[in-house]
């Protein structure tokens, strides 16, 4: 049986120019994007708050939390890097124990971190553009693919 080709054929763009126009282009400037993601982010953090998260909103606040750490990495929000990492820390707590308790319950302080997220990446996204998204995704799928990123369940030996 013959081994498969690692080879992919990179996709052809029917209209490159408006593809790098499109990419020039602010995400503020895409109004119902924008308001689509704050509805879904801001609701998955209040049902967080309220004690009645699902993994469905836990998956949305995870999504939330990856983009604002690619992005600070690309240079938008350099000042707020521990902002960043006390998000993160807290959302991997409240995930640790939503996976043993089977609920999604916040501390206060867990809370003020999310907030705090929350609200530099709403900055964050006022500032960037699609090419800069696209540039943040790709690096957040790299981190995937390479296992960089760190999981609610706690590895056993």
């Amino acid at each position: 049986m013959k081994k498969r080709s690692r080879y992919k054929p990179k996709p052809v763009l029917v209209n490159p120019l408006h593809y790098v126009m499109e990419g020039l282009i602010p995400v503020k400037l895409h109004d119902s994007y924008l308001i689509d993601a704050k509805i879904k982010n801001h609701g998955a953090m209040s049902n967080l708050t309220k004690g009645v998260a699902s993994r469905r909103d836990m998956d949305l606040l995870v999504n939330m939390v990856n983009l604002t750490e690619a992005l600070y990495r690309l240079g938008f929000g350099e000042d707020y890097k521990d902002v960043v990492n006390a998000g993160l820390d807290a959302l991997h707590e409240v995930g640790k124990r939503g996976v043993e308790t089977a609920r999604f319950v916040v501390k206060a302080q867990e809370m003020n971190d999310l907030n705090l997220v929350m609200e530099l990446h709403d900055a964050q996204m006022e500032l960037i553009t699609i090419k800069d998204m696209e540039r943040a995704i790709k690096l957040i799928s790299r981190e995937f693919e390479l296992k960089k990123m760190r999981s609610f369940r706690e590895k056993t030996a």
